[in-house]
């Protein structure tokens, strides 16, 4: 953890609480007013929290050109983007955080490439570029077990990877399992995360991309998130249908897994589109530029993931079905390899620091 990003984190926070102008913006400004000195852990806590809605850059009369030169959120994208790589799991890994963009670049390409030459070898060129209908015909291309056994060891070391990295943030944050799992403190981080409630900044959306209020960055995450959740429902009754009632895919059209991931998909598609055109837009000065990469490549990798996967539905009875599955699954598989080292887990420690900030806020409420 850079001292320097420490200190300045805490001078920011310093002077924040002793102005308290922004105290009504989001979840930081409340949180922040309960405490007189900041540790490390609090630092940590309160960056996690931002929700990076920039609201209190363009409010601040301290802001550059002042002499304080106050950026409060650069301050807290810096130290958040340093606990992501402090907390990574294994520690040996967390040097890709600093690197993330061309990691994921790299990983994603050997993948596409692994995923390839593996179905080459074992079915052949002709299997690849043939037309395969009907029930199993993924597992023609491709052999089931090939696509269970790696991806289902891959979720496992990424929930092991992000349980890891969980347990070392409640230690640092003084965070019990106890308090974690409060139905207070849960519930109400549910309700902020259901309706992204901090993208709200003020109450008039985020001063982004430039320093007029607006709701487009928050609405672009509602699409990446409730498309994401039905992605992941479709592959959950997809599993079900396979392995419980023992319906091979693939399923028709307007079967249930179907419509749930093409939906899915489809906000998936606009939301990151969005999110990359607004990046293009965005006022850099409130933002720091060491977390670019990992921003772009995360929101690019699920970009790409999700549009193969729409394409390869449009294609499945077609020959050009075989080298879409497997660029399908190759995304798919590089984005199991670098979710636990990559962006995914803001999602993760904003969670728990939200639970947090929902118990003291119930505490002090019931203290007055």
């Amino acid at each position: 953890m850079s001292t320097e990003t420490l200190k300045e984190a805490g001078r920011v926070m310093n002077i924040c609480n002793a102005c308290r102008y922004c105290e009504g913006f989001c979840a930081v400004f409340p949180a922040m007013e309960l405490r007189r000195t900041f540790t490390e852990g609090d630092l940590k806590y309160l960056a996690n929290l931002c929700h990076n809605c920039r609201d209190c850059y363009y409010a601040c009369q301290y802001a550059p050109p002042h002499d304080f030169d106050l950026n409060f959120p650069k301050a807290m994208a810096e130290l958040r983007a340093q606990t992501y790589a402090e907390f990574a799991w294994p520690r040996s890994l967390n040097g890709l955080f600093s690197r993330n963009g061309v990691t994921v670049l790299i990983v994603t390409l050997l993948s596409i490439v692994a995923v390839y030459v593996t179905t080459l070898i074992a079915k052949g060129n002709d299997t690849i570029f043939a037309v395969h209908t009907g029930a199993h015909s993924f597992y023609q291309v491709i052999p089931y077990l090939a696509m269970i056994v790696p991806f289902s060891l891959l979720a496992l070391w990424a929930g092991f990877s992000f349980w890891q990295g969980i347990q070392a943030f409640w230690k640092e944050m003084e965070i019990t399992k106890e308090r974690l799992s409060s139905g207070t403190g849960n519930r109400g981080a549910v309700w902020d995360v259901l309706r992204l409630k901090y993208l709200e900044g003020g109450g008039h959306g985020c001063n982004y991309p430039d320093d007029r209020f607006s709701t487009i960055r928050r609405t672009m995450h509602h699409l990446v998130f409730y498309g994401f959740m039905l992605c992941l429902a479709a592959t959950t009754i997809a599993a079900l249908y396979d392995h419980v009632f023992q319906w091979p895919a693939p399923y028709a059209y307007l079967s249930l897994p179907v419509v749930s991931g093409t939906v899915g998909g489809l906000l998936i598609v606009v939301g990151t589109a969005g999110m990359l055109f607004l990046k293009t837009r965005m006022d850099r000065r409130p933002a720091t530029t060491k977390t670019a990469g990992m921003d772009i490549s995360f929101i690019a990798l699920l970009l790409l993931t999700s549009l193969s996967g729409l394409v390869l539905l449009v294609l499945r009875d077609t020959s050009a079905m075989g080298i879409m599955l497997i660029i399908h699954l190759g995304l798919v598989l590089a984005f199991f390899v670098t979710v636990p080292l990559g962006k995914f887990v803001h999602g993760i420690y904003r969670y728990i620091a939200l639970v947090r900030h929902n118990q003291e806020q119930a505490n002090a409420a019931g203290e007055r």
